[in-house]
């Protein structure tokens, strides 16, 4: 059972950055393996933020976060960054991160971020 813990989150001033954590107790090494970073707000539903590929070369984004946010990963560490840039009180929510390993999802706990004056 792979285990996965977010950190990093906290309370930001809109237009300002914070950069988000993931833990993994173990990375696995398929093909198709990727990590994924989602949101979620009260009353809604769990928003797709962002994915890497495990061979780190390919990314995505949603459209509402696309030029602001940049996802990376570290292979040495197991870890997984989510670099949040000119946030805006819309990306106020509970950030998950997600890895696909193996054919399996694997979720953290979440982290919660604010973004308000």
């Amino acid at each position: 059972q792979v285990q996965v813990m977010e950190s990093g989150g906290g309370l930001v001033q809109p237009g300002g950055s914070l950069r988000l954590s993931c833990a993994f107790s173990e990375f696995t090494r398929y093909r198709k393996d990727a990590m994924s970073w989602f949101r979620q707000t009260p009353g809604k539903e769990r928003e797709w933020v962002t994915t890497i590929l495990i061979d780190g070369l390919s990314a995505a984004y949603a459209d509402s976060v696309k030029g602001r946010f940049i996802i990376s990963k570290d292979d040495d560490k197991n870890m997984v960054y989510l670099q949040m840039n000119d946030l805006k009180p819309e990306d106020t929510g509970v950030y998950y991160c997600r890895g696909n390993l193996g054919g399996y999802y694997y979720w953290g706990q979440g982290t919660q971020v604010t973004v308000s004056s």
